[in-house]
């Protein structure tokens, strides 16, 4: 068998191998015609959390999509992200910086707690408003965690209120079993490695 005639015939098995592929892939998307508003959450310990829950929020707006975001952590931070919505997008996104910082930054837990139940009511009145379709929660699970605002309650919240087609973003470490199991999609960022273990320090365009 000469090398054409070899090519030729491994083209050909895995365009056989590929089709048998496509018709079995299309056949189980095939059975997935559902649509809901989700219950997302993105926790665990590597970057990347709310980098992608942004990315949602970016292809709403792109898609002329009316969505919102409340930082329930990072209020005292300026990002990017913020800065390009707040300038560009307003009249799509509403976004609301409610922290003021880290716990150990700010070094008051009374206010973090009032920040916190501020954050988590202008929450409800977005994720309320049908006319969003997607409301992200940057880093209230940080809030969740220390007690700030109590879990049973948001699962309560996002079961009884959420409206039908209205996704929900939840992020931050150590999300709870409940809310994870309350959820519909959970993605967890592992840490692999981290350049901030090596001396880096957080840079602008990567963090924030």
């Amino acid at each position: 068998m000469g090398d054409e005639e070899k090519t030729v015939n491994e083209s050909e098995r895995h365009a056989a191998k590929m089709a048998k592929k496509k018709a079995a892939r299309d056949k189980i998307m095939a059975t997935k015609t559902g649509e809901k508003g989700l219950v997302i959450v993105h926790t665990g310990k590597g970057k990347g959390k709310s980098t992608a829950a942004f990315g949602m929020i970016f292809r709403h707006i792109a898609h002329g999509r009316k969505c919102a975001v409340v930082q329930f952590i990072k209020g005292g931070m300026e990002t990017g992200e913020r800065n390009l919505i707040e300038e560009r997008f307003a009249d799509i996104c509403s976004f609301y910086t409610m922290g003021e910082g880290f716990t150990w930054e700010t070094q008051d837990k009374e206010r973090d707690i009032e920040m916190a139940r501020a954050a988590w009511e202008k929450a409800k009145e977005l994720i309320r408003d049908e006319t969003n379709t997607m409301v992200l929660l940057d880093e209230i699970n940080i809030a969740l965690r220390y007690d700030y605002i109590d879990t049973a309650e948001v699962i309560e919240f996002l079961d009884a209120e959420k409206p039908a087609m209205t996704h929900v973003v939840l992020t931050g470490r150590n999300a709870s079993e409940e809310l994870i199991e309350a959820a519909d999609l959970v993605t967890e960022m592992e840490l692999v490695k981290h350049p901030f273990r090596s001396g880096i320090k957080a840079q602008i365009g990567v963090e924030w």
